[in-house]
């Protein structure tokens, strides 16, 4: 009897342990548990230690308030211009009241992709399908808003939302491999034609520049001429002058005038010499053998000079 007595002891001591157990709860950072008591909501129980009423007391829900990144599955959309894409994304959500998203819907994970799967379709079929690629922003946006505004009364918080793939048929990348590479090989040819027009326009600034330099060159070539030969001109009518006037000083010295009828009289017999020994043929003065009478006239014209 004091063994049965002693194993029953034993037996309630440990299922004493078991249920004091049980009823303590440590909730962890950033959690929170639902507490039901016969069914029905008591309370939130946050980070840290509780103890519960055993029997009575228990853990209907646990949330995590971090933020959730929630894997949406890909699926086939149709864009405006009817082509078929497969569009996968990651949905982000935060629950902000653990009660309502207790309450308020069964599963509110699989109700947010739900949301977002649809918005998506009808987003992407507004849309061409070059303007898919362009117009991420614009999809995510959308699709942030709708879940958003549908998870409202679940108590959960839609941060963002993320495309990942959006992937066309074979045929259609195939296609646009095609207008890629024709871009850019137009890119290529206008960058070419470009740089043949630049050349072209830089050979033709050269030629251009050239033949300035060159006729301002000739044209300071012809200026510099001028001006040589306007000074040869002034430098021989200064000498011609200064010879002019110390000529005409020498003949108003004493003796001067009786010189010049010397130099006069001896170049009028020379240059008739020349004449005779040149010419077959001569007109002779009728006054030729008159030389006082020529001379005294040349003599009265320099008189007349020098007055």
């Amino acid at each position: 009897m004091e063994n049965i007595s002693t194993i029953i002891s034993i037996g309630i001591v440990v299922l004493l342990f078991f249920i004091i157990m049980s009823s303590i709860k440590i909730v962890p950072q950033r959690s929170a548990f639902i507490v039901e008591r016969f069914g029905k909501f008591t309370g939130i129980l946050k980070a840290g230690f509780h103890f519960l009423v055993p029997f009575i007391d228990k853990v209907a829900y646990k949330h995590t308030l971090k933020e959730q990144a929630i894997d949406v599955a890909s699926q086939t959309c149709i864009t405006k211009d009817n082509i078929s894409v497969e569009v996968d994304g990651v949905l982000y959500l935060q629950v902000i009241e653990p009660q309502r998203a207790s309450y308020g819907i069964d599963n509110y994970s699989f109700a947010a992709i739900q949301i977002a799967q649809t918005t998506m379709r009808s987003v992407i079929g507004r849309l061409d399908l070059d303007k898919t690629f362009e117009e991420r922003d614009v999809i995510n946006t959308s699709i942030v808003d709708a879940v958003d505004k549908a998870s409202d009364p679940w108590g959960v918080k839609v941060t963002r939302y993320e495309v990942k793939n959006i992937t066309p048929p074979q045929s259609i990348k195939d296609a646009m491999e095609k207008q890629m590479r024709a871009e850019r090989e137009k890119r290529a040819m206008i960058a070419e034609s470009e740089g043949q027009k630049q050349a072209k326009i830089n050979v033709a600034e050269g030629d251009k520049q050239e033949l300035i330099a060159k006729s301002e060159g000739e044209k300071q070539k012809r200026i510099n001429e001028a001006e040589g030969r306007a000074a040869e001109i002034e430098a021989v009518a200064n000498a011609t002058a200064k010879g002019i006037r110390e000529i005409a000083t020498a003949i108003s010295d004493e003796g001067g005038m009786d010189a010049v009828n010397l130099r006069i009289a001896e170049q009028y017999l020379n240059e008739f010499g020349k004449l005779a020994s040149t010419n077959n043929t001569m007109i002779i003065p009728s006054n030729l053998s008159d030389i006082s009478g020529i001379v005294a006239s040349a003599t009265k014209v320099l008189e007349q000079t020098k007055k």
